[in-house]
């Protein structure tokens, strides 16, 4: 028997069924190496790096084409004045002086969030309390408390972390409670008869479930605040003993020295992707994606 009667298939014990026995000898070609181009499209890092150089690029070209430093500085002037700000480590002290107050005022709102949303997964008064105060205090802008806060809290940090604070727990406080309630029941009857209740089933049931939804809020919490701080700062910043990147830039603005205005502006930017890009991507990496609950 030739080589090519073995190749032959033989006829199906069922005529509806089709067997293409060639490809299953590896007739196919089942999947071919990536060229060095698509590899590196491949790269999440290189093509978000790709898109700041293009936006770095128009900065620049849009600024040369204006001429006028006052109006639209280059980013080439603002790339100076930003490293010359980190030389002289101005820019480093104002920037430690925003975030060290920023942290204070995160922690206390993720705190307040996790009580109120754990007072709402055991209670119905507490999740119509939660409901109630959501719907009432998360459109009320954080910017607009600060004369309360100031009248309350007096000239100092106390103000700047009370708005952080309202601006961080209702956000963290909705996308917590919305993921909670978007855990399959299943989940929760699975927890319930293994003995679970209360903080236990929050903690080993509803956290890892919700986890997705949690990290969304923790997000845009960080998000809120972070824009609250610098604009109480361009107002009262020097409350903050010698202020920070908001009155930076406020000092700045008076003194028409606008690359250096640009150059705080950058400084607010970076601190930005290191936090998306580094912390909440690398939290994302080892929970979500790990969990494969992420694609």
């Amino acid at each position: 028997m030739s080589s090519a009667d073995l190749l032959e298939p033989a006829a199906p014990a069922r005529p509806e069924i089709v067997r293409d026995v060639r490809a299953a000898q590896g007739g196919m070609i089942v999947e071919k190496p990536l060229s060095t181009l698509e590899r590196l499209y491949n790269q999440a890092w290189l093509r978000k790096l790709v898109i700041l150089v293009a936006l770095a690029g128009i900065w620049e070209i849009y600024g040369r084409s204006l001429d006028n430093d006052l109006l639209f500085p280059t980013f080439s002037a603002t790339l100076g004045a930003f490293l010359r700000g980190i030389a002289e480590g101005t820019l480093l002290l104002r920037a430690w002086g925003s975030i060290k107050v920023l942290l204070i005022g995160y922690a206390a709102g993720i705190v307040l969030a996790t009580l109120l949303t754990g007072l709402a997964m055991t209670s119905r008064i507490g999740t119509d309390f939660l409901e109630t105060m959501t719907s009432m205090l998360n459109p009320l802008p954080a910017i607009a408390l600060l004369p309360l806060a100031l009248i309350w809290f007096g000239l100092g940090n106390g103000s700047l972390v009370f708005v952080l604070v309202h601006s961080v727990t209702w956000a963290i406080a909705l996308n917590t409670h919305s993921g909670f309630l978007s855990v399959s029941r299943t989940l929760t009857m699975v927890g319930q008869n293994y003995g679970l209740s209360g903080a236990g089933l929050i903690r080993q049931i509803l956290i890892p479930a919700a986890f997705p939804s949690i990290l969304t809020g923790l997000k845009v919490g960080w998000a809120f605040a972070w824009r609250t701080l610098i604009a109480a700062e361009l107002v009262f910043g020097v409350s903050s003993g010698s202020g920070g990147l908001g009155w930076f830039i406020f000092e700045n603005k008076n003194m028409l020295d606008i690359p250096n205005v640009f150059a705080g502006l950058f400084t607010v930017i970076i601190i930005g992707l290191i936090v998306e890009n580094l912390i909440f991507q690398t939290i994302e990496r080892h929970t979500i994606r790990r969990w494969g609950m992420q694609a």
